[in-house]
């Protein structure tokens, strides 16, 4: 046999680490560039995705499984966070617009 009983997986949680590595950095250049808002706030989204596969990634290099609770949270997070962003686009477009029901809105609540 070529590989020995771990070696497989050992080699595999390397390149993956390898790969992963590359993928955020990539996400990150997106980040920096943009061009527009919703093209960073995807490029973020993807950073927080890529580092919860790196956390369960290290859960399994370690054998410490402590570190899929901490994937779990931070998905958590995450999910939280471009929700907020999303949110955050779309009332910046709509008082960029002027839209006429946005500022019914914010009359009604005064």
């Amino acid at each position: 046999m070529m590989f020995e009983n771990g070696a497989i997986l050992e080699t595999a949680v390397d390149i993956t680490f390898i790969m992963l590595m590359l993928a955020i950095v990539l996400a990150f250049i997106r980040l920096l560039l943009g061009p527009s808002l919703p093209d960073r706030v995807v490029a973020l989204d993807l950073i927080t995705v890529l580092a919860v596969a790196f956390s369960a990634l290290f859960a399994i290099a370690a054998n410490e499984p402590a570190f899929l609770d901490v994937a779990i949270a931070l998905a958590l997070i995450a999910f939280l966070a471009t929700v907020a962003f999303a949110r955050y686009a779309e009332r910046r477009n709509l008082r960029a617009e002027g839209s006429p029901e946005e500022s019914e809105k914010t009359e009604d609540r005064l």
